[in-house]
């Protein structure tokens, strides 16, 4: 398989600069995913990294190798897009052997690599049929195993998912985290999909606005979000947020004030904090519990989802905060509850947005930029 190394890379169309100087190693056999909003940089960034799209500056590395000027048809990579683009005219066996055919592989050697692929994607009772007798999953299997045959040192995902149902999203997902698990192969994937990305990844590539947010494990992003903006993209449902004032603070703890006049003491490091200093308090749904504490709301919308129940609660007009409860909770839409939570499982961001550190915890488990 491959490591590929990128240095200060960056994407300019004119004068517009969409990939503003990533720095990235992936490891060998390592699954990475690109995850970030649309318009981000993502699938932009993988085609860099492809040979489908021009690097405007910066390195590329392929096993310590600099690829900016190598062919994507010899960098030995292979990458499987959103759309299947699958030849109509012709079977799954011809569909996934004709890259072989058209390099000169021998009949014998083709069909062997098909046979192959077709085990691992277990496709071999669909060798025979053409591309509109399968199903959306299956030809993505078909578009994947066109990508195995070629013996790739590393597999370059495009939201190849995007296109199927909710259902086949979630077999596709297993299919392809067992698939990696086989190979044993490197393999960078794009996807606007947190879940998928937290599912999936070994290591996620957060990015915005063609920069790098953090770089992390997806449970040292969930726990330990370098930003605001990490915090409300990494969780599902997402990081409830609330404005509020430093009271006093130092190394063990910060003492913040909401705007209804409740407090509460968050263990964070906060020497670089100034009384009167605005900042803001991150919660998860799961971290908040029905019962008295420091906040008290009306509920508005009750989402029943059989194993959780979600709320939604307005604690001052205009503010709601998304508490996950238990299945079956018996909370009624219009009543009036109380909010607890765990002071040490929030999170506090400075004016910046920049997370401040847990007072217990010495070393980020992540890297931000």
């Amino acid at each position: 398989m491959a490591t590929l190394t990128l240095r200060n890379i960056c994407k300019a169309y004119g004068a517009v600069e969409v990939i503003k100087g990533i720095d990235l190693d992936v490891d060998d056999r390592e699954f990475v995913v690109f995850v970030g909003p649309s318009g981000c940089g993502k699938s932009t960034l993988l085609r860099m990294v492809a040979g489908l799209e021009r690097i405007t500056s910066g390195d590329l590395l392929i096993d310590g190798q600099r690829a900016n000027d190598v062919d994507a048809s010899r960098r030995g990579l292979a990458m499987v897009f959103q759309s299947y683009a699958l030849y109509p005219h012709m079977t799954v066996a011809e569909n996934m052997a004709f890259s072989l055919k058209i390099n000169g592989a021998s009949a014998a050697d083709r069909a062997a690599k098909v046979q192959e692929a077709a085990r691992i994607l277990q496709l071999g009772p669909l060798l025979e049929r053409r591309p509109k007798e399968l199903s959306g999953g299956q030809r993505q299997r078909v578009a994947i195993g066109r990508a195995i045959v070629r013996s790739p040192k590393a597999f370059l995902f495009d939201e190849p998912l995007s296109n199927l149902d909710a259902a086949l999203r979630v077999n596709m997902r297993l299919e392809l985290m067992r698939l990696h698990e086989s190979l044993r192969a490197t393999m960078i994937y794009v996807t606007h999909d947190q879940t998928e990305a937290m599912t999936m990844a070994d290591k996620i590539v957060v990015l915005n606005a063609g920069r790098v947010e953090q770089i992390g494990s997806p449970l040292a992003l969930y726990n330990r979000p370098a930003n605001l903006f990490v915090a409300g993209f990494i969780g599902s449902p997402r990081m409830n947020f609330l404005d509020a004032t430093v009271e006093a603070c130092d190394a063990t703890g910060v003492d913040v004030r909401f705007a209804g006049g409740q407090s509460v003491r968050v263990p964070a490091v906060g020497n670089a904090l100034a009384p009167g200093e605005r900042v803001t308090l991150g919660i998860r749904p799961e971290a908040l519990r029905l019962a008295d504490g420091p906040l008290r709301g009306e509920v508005r919308i009750v989402e029943q989802l059989g194993s959780l129940t979600i709320l939604h609660v307005e604690i001052a007009p205009g503010v709601v905060l998304v508490v996950q409860a238990e299945g079956g909770s018996p909370v009624a839409i219009h009543a009036a509850v109380g909010l607890a939570f765990d002071p040490a499982a929030c999170h506090l961001f400075n004016a910046d947005g920049k997370a401040l550190r847990p007072a217990a915890c010495q070393t980020e488990p992540s890297r931000a930029h």
